[in-house]
């Protein structure tokens, strides 16, 4: 096995042409044959690049729309050919193969186009990439003797070894390009396999497949003596803090991302609520009512993965006032996330002395909101999400525990108030069904046992706005839960709604939040002594629904 091997014979089969022509010309002064096919053939014939077709190289035409080319022995018999076998040198020799040296290939652009939510199905699989893969995988399997590039970024690093090692590349140059070969096609396999796994009526596969790709090594986990990496899910294209922008700050650590993940998937909740629900068919009010009384702009402040504040607003000020007025004491330090481009008006309120968050995403940020938020905090870190289709998104979460892995669905039920049942006191007002919807969707990402508080604030400037006022989360009992809440809520409490994540087991907990002031409960129901709860708003004149939706959060 050498450590040097001279660079004589290349193939070039490229979707993402950038720098081709460059690395092309540069390999061809070297003495290189340049082996090619279809649409890179014809980018490098038209810059004057001597090009040997591939079909000169198999004797065997391109055929059935390009999906035969490359996946001949003439091809994999000069990648896989150990060059010191005296067998597989007699087996070249008989079938006048000639080795090939170097592979550059990166595949058909299967990811890209499944990013668009509307993509056909016959157009993904046309994009399945199957000749790619082959030599990529035949190269690096054999890079002993064998280069084999994926990506652009490595052009100048080859061209540079040859450069100074006489057409030569080295042999841990060729193993580090081999890793990251198998790297790339697992990653795109994984992309194939989620895709189509989407589509399938099976709720779960019978083999757990999962692969990621590294995206970066933090600097420890969620307590300094633990080590963390981040990896990429291949199959998720929607707006995530993974696939996120970072304009601004110090690279994010573990509990970062942990919480700006959790403020992300809040807010693209609300977002949820100010799009109409499916039509009933039964023509009730709430068909073409909800979205219509839901203002537009969302914003939720998060700690410790919990959400502590969230508000809807006619504008973006207003918003995140609201939001933080929520808890402004566990705000100090947390997470923000909005639904909205954020403007140099948003900003100079969000960088307001008293408020101090750790990271700040949203789908986008004008320069001057950028200005404003540089310069009030050197290590703010700014995500930029786009405005991604959440339909993207893998449909399964994963939870591993020690010597195995949990799987679910994700928890993507629409909050839909007709479904709900009035099952004691006044007939509920439309106020109080628009705070309860927006109370439901913030309080599924609230760690169980969990109470929200909330309703109409009309003491902003912007108008009326639907709040958050208080959370009991992650309590590990619904009383205290209950009791958290109202204290954080305080004098807001009097009047405002209450929702719980699960039913209550006895009248106790409902008992707090109406001492305080409660003007209606929503809970799923499910218990044995659900009529105690009934039988108490009663008493009381608090408006009973029942959701029959269960959010517990572990």
């Amino acid at each position: 096995m050498p450590d040097l091997v001279r660079i004589q014979r290349a193939i070039l089969s490229v979707s993402d042409k950038s720098d081709l022509v460059p690395f092309a010309k540069a390999l061809e002064a070297r003495g290189v044959e340049i082996i090619s096919t279809g649409g890179t053939a014809k980018a490098l014939l038209a810059a004057g690049v001597k090009v040997t077709p591939v079909e000169k190289i198999t004797n065997f035409p391109e055929g059935l729309d390009g999906r035969v080319k490359t996946l001949h022995p003439a091809v994999h018999g000069g990648l896989l050919a150990v060059r010191d076998n005296p067998e597989h040198q007699a087996f070249l020799k008989a079938h006048q193969i000639r080795p090939i040296d170097l592979v550059c290939i990166n595949l058909y652009p299967f990811q890209k186009t499944v990013s668009d939510p509307n993509v056909r199905l016959d157009e993904a699989i046309e994009n399945i990439d199957v000749g790619g893969p082959a030599m990529l995988r035949a190269a690096a399997k054999n890079f002993d003797y064998v280069t084999v590039v994926t990506s652009p970024n490595d052009y100048d690093r080859v061209i540079n070894e040859l450069s100074t090692q006489d057409n030569c590349t080295s042999w841990r140059l060729r193993a580090e390009l081999a890793a990251a070969t198998f790297a790339r096609t697992a990653e795109y396999d994984a992309a194939i396999a989620s895709f189509l796994s989407r589509r399938s009526p099976a709720a779960f596969p019978q083999v757990l497949n999962l692969r990621y790709t590294l995206v970066d090594v933090l600097r420890y986990g969620e307590n300094p003596h633990q080590e963390a990496a981040l990896y990429r899910d291949p199959a998720s294209t929607g707006q995530t803090v993974v696939n996120a922008r970072q304009l601004h700050g110090k690279q994010l650590s573990y509990n970062n991302i942990l919480d700006a993940a959790a403020a992300l998937e809040a807010v693209k909740d609300l977002d949820r609520l100010t799009r109409p629900l499916p039509a009933s068919g039964d023509g009730s009010a709430a068909d073409v009512g909800l979205h219509q009384l839901i203002p537009p702009l969302g914003a939720v402040v998060v700690k410790h993965t919990n959400p502590c504040g969230g508000a809807l607003a006619g504008d973006g000020p207003t918003a995140v006032g609201m939001a933080v007025a929520g808890d402004p004491v566990a705000a100090y330090g947390g997470i923000l996330s909005l639904n909205f481009r954020v403007d140099g008006v948003t900003a100079r309120v969000i960088a307001d002395p008293a408020h101090f968050f750790e990271v700040i995403v949203a789908p986008s940020f004008d320069e001057a909101a950028l200005e404003v938020l540089k310069e009030r905090w050197a290590n703010v870190r700014l995500l930029e999400v786009g405005n991604g289709s959440p339909s993207a998104a893998r449909k399964l979460d994963y939870r591993s525990v020690p010597g195995g892995m949990l799987v679910q669905d994700r928890n993507i039920r629409r909050v839909d108030p007709r479904l709900w049942q009035h099952v004691a006191g006044p007939k509920p007002s439309a106020d109080q069904i628009l705070a309860a919807s927006t109370l439901e969707s913030l309080g599924r990402f609230v760690s169980s046992n969990a109470i929200v508080v909330g309703g109409i604030d009309r003491s902003a400037a912007g108008g009326k706005v639907v709040r958050l006022f208080g959370v009991g989360s992650g309590q590990v009992d619904r009383v205290s839960a209950c009791r958290l809440a109202v204290a954080k809520a305080g004098a807001k409490a009097r009047g405002a709604v209450a929702v719980g994540d699960a039913f209550f087991p006895f009248p106790d907990g409902p008992g707090v939040l109406i001492d305080a002031g409660i003007s209606m409960i929503v809970h799923p129901g499910g218990s044995k002594r659900d009529a105690e709860t009934v039988d108490l708003c009663n008493q009381r004149g608090v408006t009973c629904m029942l959701s029959g939706a269960r959010h517990f959060r572990h």
